[in-house]
């Protein structure tokens, strides 16, 4: 049933581009730490670098676990399920790292890689890259049909009231923004401007 791979292009590359959510999962390296998963969406803030990474952007939220796990080990699986058509999941197991507003790739990852997208009113933290160690494909058979309709608006309404210096104090007040749920170091604040 289930098929591994060594490379993300063809028909995985065209299935996971297609998909207008996944999921992000990391932990920290302690066993008694907290496991985060996360779904991911919005058309456009997804990409395949080339074919062993993948990128995706990052944006204002709760809490920073995946930015915290992934400095403290690197670890992460991305996966995407098929809603609607053929039955699949896809998984990415690989080692991922924040590349951060000040970092000398960020601007242009974004330029390249996210052409299309306007992350201005997002709350854009960081754009989290993943190098894929393992790719496998499973049947999906359980997974239910649901139908798209379309990215909801509240999440930009929301952080497209906020400026860097406000996004900043946003974050300074979240419990789990700097620090994780683990006290492990999460984003970097004050954010640099973009």
């Amino acid at each position: 049933m289930g098929k591994t791979y060594e490379r993300i292009d063809g028909r995985l590359r065209t299935f996971i581009e297609e998909q207008p959510l996944f999921f992000t999962a990391t932990a920290p390296l302690s066993g008694d730490g907290t496991v985060n998963l996360s779904p991911k969406g919005l058309k456009g803030s997804f990409a395949v670098l080339d074919e062993r990474t993948v990128a995706y952007l990052d944006f204002a939220g709760s809490n920073a676990e995946t930015i915290a796990h992934l400095r403290e080990n690197g670890r992460i699986t991305l996966m995407w399920c098929a809603f609607q058509g053929p039955p699949n999941i896809v998984r990415v197991h690989g080692r991922g790292e924040p590349v951060f507003r000040d970092d000398p790739r960020f601007t242009d990852l974004l330029a390249t890689h996210f052409p299309g997208f306007d992350p201005s009113p997002h709350g854009l933290r960081a754009i989290i890259v993943v190098h894929a160690e393992l790719v496998r494909d499973t049947c999906g058979y359980a997974v239910p049909f649901m139908t798209y309709d379309e990215d909801r608006d509240l999440h930009a309404k929301r952080f497209a009231r906020e400026d860097d210096e406000s996004l900043s104090a946003y974050f300074a007040k979240k419990e789990h923004i700097a620090t994780s749920m683990d006290g492990l170091p999460g984003l970097p604040l004050p954010l640099r401007p973009i």
